[in-house]
């Protein structure tokens, strides 16, 4: 039975950006928790505020006022230094673009994360190749990255973001550059790590199909939460 500690806890969370014209406010006052095994999906229309949100889920921007942990880590506490350790041993990222190296191969672009962890190279391949067994790749390790399929090297993306045995998933729009048969192959393959890993995945999709893969959907909407709502496979029909 998966731990129902909670992975993220935000409260009180707003985001402003100072312009030329004056104070813009993007998020106003988020209040959620994400626990460890959960997969949500946050939804909002353009201008909604959903990937400033992503942003500082990430660690890649922080709140204006508010509380965000991590882990039960509080975000805002770290330095840079300390903040980036975090986040590369804490988080995985996909992202709609692939950001694969072309010039390397598949299993060299899974093992990179564990290059700047300093893994040994021994322990670094047999990762890798581990993780690209998981996602069904593995007999796809020399290739590059031109070699194979869009859906192909989303997969290689994820198995990098897995790489580092994150405790959070985090994926933006990452069917966004594929066709429908292929974004339901890459969205089967999350539901797969989410119900077979326990892996906690928060994914922001514009798309409410792709959304219907999550158990719960976070509904954004002018800088607030508007509404969360379960979905089918909540309710007991999986994908």
């Amino acid at each position: 039975m998966l731990s129902q500690e909670s992975v993220i806890d935000i409260q009180h969370l707003t985001k402003a950006y100072h312009t030329i014209a004056g104070e813009v406010p993007v998020l106003k006052g988020i209040h959620l928790t994400v626990r460890r095994g959960d997969f949500i999906a946050i939804m909002g229309a353009s201008g909604s505020g959903k990937s400033t949100l992503m942003n500082i889920l990430g660690c890649l921007d922080s709140q204006s006022e508010g509380r965000y942990l991590l882990n039960g880590i509080d975000v805002k506490s770290l330095d840079r230094d300390a903040l980036a350790t975090f986040r590369n041993t804490t988080l995985g990222f996909v992202f709609q673009g692939f950001n694969l190296l072309p010039r390397m191969s598949v299993i060299d672009n899974v093992a990179l994360p564990l290059v700047y962890a300093g893994v040994p190279k021994e322990e670094r391949y047999a990762r890798a190749q581990a993780m690209l067994t998981k996602v069904g790749l593995a007999q796809h390790a020399s290739h590059r990255p031109n070699q194979i399929s869009g859906g192909q090297q989303q997969r290689v993306a994820i198995a990098r973001a897995l790489i580092n045995r994150p405790t959070l998933l985090l994926a933006d729009e990452p069917t966004g550059n594929l066709d429908t048969h292929t974004s339901h192959e890459i969205m089967t393959l999350f539901s797969d790590l989410n119900e077979k890993e326990g892996i906690t995945i928060l994914l922001v999709t514009h798309e409410n199909d792709i959304a219907q893969y999550a158990q719960t959907i976070v509904h954004v909407h002018d800088g607030k939460i508007d509404r969360i709502e379960p979905t089918q496979r909540m309710k007991g029909q999986t994908s």
